[in-house]
This record gives structure tokens, sequence and C-alpha cells, in this order.
């Protein structure tokens, strides 16, 4: 059973289809939602909460249906929005214990799990200061500290370092990492951000136009050993792009005559060049590094979710 299951999800808003189709199973202890402005990362996550009824297929988070089972589903997400969402004039203990409460905490018991929220993220010993009072670092923070202070076993998180600075945002990364590695809370972070995804995330979820343009498990990407090349090259390429292909060569061509390539254990540098010569290319750089997040994200990008392509990898 996956973490997040897709089974054919469409989502209508206005009557617009904005989820068309996703099917998947992600099920990483932290997984990164990506996609541009519009590409439906914001409608997911609101389905997964149960705020958008499906039209047309499923969701389910830990085997339980979105449709059918919101309750259960939400006792077991903590949620971290992008929007503040304060009571100003609330002390940080007080508002991290009424959220605890709202999520079906006895009070007392809420109050015990606010101060460990609140120390755990950083935030100990400004608690009982007025919310209204905290720097944008500290508000991320306890928006962090009222999602995990009911104990869930899946916490969803929306631009978690937006807006910070750098010292705040390496405390954020940081903090996240540390709930990854207990591995009794899985991680769900939407960002726009490739970096952030990609120094707290083992696997990915890239959406665009409303479908699924790639899924990918980026532990088994950083482990493996597929040999990734960056070319720059002057001269007409898709005779040489196709000549690579015919190698046994992955190709992706992009402006400025740069070329992207994952070549075979089989292929020697030198045949590049060879093929090079005989297609009228002049070679003027190779960079050889490993396959990256932002590679795949780009691929994703080209591919046309509409006609059933997307990246798996």
């Amino acid at each position: 059973m996956g973490v997040i299951e897709l089974d054919g999800l469409q989502v209508r808003l206005g009557g617009k289809p904005v989820l068309n189709g996703l099917t998947g199973q992600l099920r990483g202890n932290a997984i990164g939602l990506l996609g541009p402005n519009g590409a439906g990362k914001s409608t997911l996550i609101n389905t997964l909460l149960g705020f958008h009824t499906p039209c047309a297929g499923a969701a389910r988070v830990f085997g339980l249906d979105s449709r059918s089972e919101r309750v259960q589903i939400r006792e077991r997400i903590g949620y971290m929005p992008e929007n503040d969402s304060f009571i100003g004039n609330m002390s940080g203990v007080r508002f991290v214990r009424y959220m605890a409460e709202l999520a079906g905490l006895p009070p007392a018991v809420a109050l015990e799990h606010a101060h460990e929220a609140l120390f755990f993220v950083g935030l100990g010993e400004v608690r009982y200061r007025k919310i209204s009072t905290y720097s944008l670092g500290m508000k991320q923070l306890i928006k962090l500290a009222q999602a995990l202070a009911h104990g869930p076993r899946l916490l969803i998180l929306d631009e978690p370092t937006n807006g910070l600075d750098p010292m705040a945002r390496q405390r954020m990364i940081h903090t996240l990492r540390e709930i990854r590695k207990t591995g009794s809370i899985r991680l769900l972070i939407s960002s726009h951000l490739l970096r952030d995804i990609d120094e707290i995330c083992d696997e990915v979820l890239i959406l665009k136009q409303g479908r699924i343009a790639a899924i990918s498990n980026i532990e088994q990407e950083r482990r493996s050993h597929r040999n990734f090349i960056e070319i720059e090259t002057t001269g007409e390429t898709a005779t040489f792009c196709d000549a690579l292909r015919a190698l046994g060569c992955e190709c992706a061509s992009f402006r400025g005559g740069r070329l992207k390539l994952v070549m075979p254990d089989s292929i020697d540098v030198r045949e590049l060049y060879v093929a090079a010569g005989e297609h009228g290319v002049e070679i003027r750089g190779i960079h050889r590094r490993r396959d990256s997040l932002e590679d795949i994200f780009l691929r994703a990008m080209d591919m046309d979710p509409a006609r059933g392509e997307f990246v798996r990898i």
C-alpha cells in the first residue's frame, strides 16, 4: 500500500477540469510535489485533505478514500499551509495547543504536545510570546509546530521555505530532514524550489497541465551509475542527436546548442567526437555529472501528458 494512491483522479472546479486522470502510487518517506503555476499542485493537496471532491476516480491516503473517509484522513494528516492563518494576540504555545485540540486531542494532552512541538522546531524559548511579534522565519516554524502537535502520520507542507532568508531556510531544511529520519512521519512537500525538494525528498511527483508528467524515485537516481553528460555544441544538432540515439544514448537538445545525454557504459566519449564530425557539429565543451532533479523536471516539461507521455524512473 502506498502513502498516496491516485486512481484515475479527476477534479473539476467551476466546471473546468483541473486534475485530469491522475494515476500512480507514491511510497517515499519524503515526497516532493512539483510543477509550474496552474499545474494542479494546490488542487491535489486540497483533494487529499477532502476539501475538493473528485468527479471521477479516487485519491487514497494510507488506503483511506478522500471522498468517503475524509475525517479519518484528516486525523492522520498535519497540514502546514503556504499562507499565514494566525490569531495574533495568542502566544505561540496557546496557538499550537488550540490547533492540537481542534485536531482532537484532550486539553491537557494538547498542551503537553504543544510544548514538545515548539521545542522540537526551535521555538521553545519564545513560546510565551505573542505570535504577532514573531519574525517571518518564526512564523513558518510555528506553522510547522501546529502541524506536528497532534502526531500525524503524514505531514503536508505547502511552500515551507517561502520568503525565508538563507539561515532560516537552512533551519527549516534541517528540521524537515530530522522529521524524515524518524521514519514515523511521511512528508509531502509542495514547492517551486527544486533545491528544497532535492535536499529533502526521496521521491517526486511532477504535474503539468493537471496531469502527471513524471514520477521519479530520486534516491534510486542518486544511487545510479548512469553517465550523464552535458555538451556544448555549434552547428545543426538534429541529425547528431539521431546518431547518438543510434549509439544507445538518451539525448535531449536545448537552446544555444546544449545537449544532455545519458550514455551507456559501453560508449566511449571519443565516439561522440566521431559522430559530431560526421554530422558537421563542433563540440565546444563536455561536462560530466550525475542526473539531477533539474534534469528530470526539464524532461518532464518537454513531455505531453495529454498524449500519455511522462517520465517514470
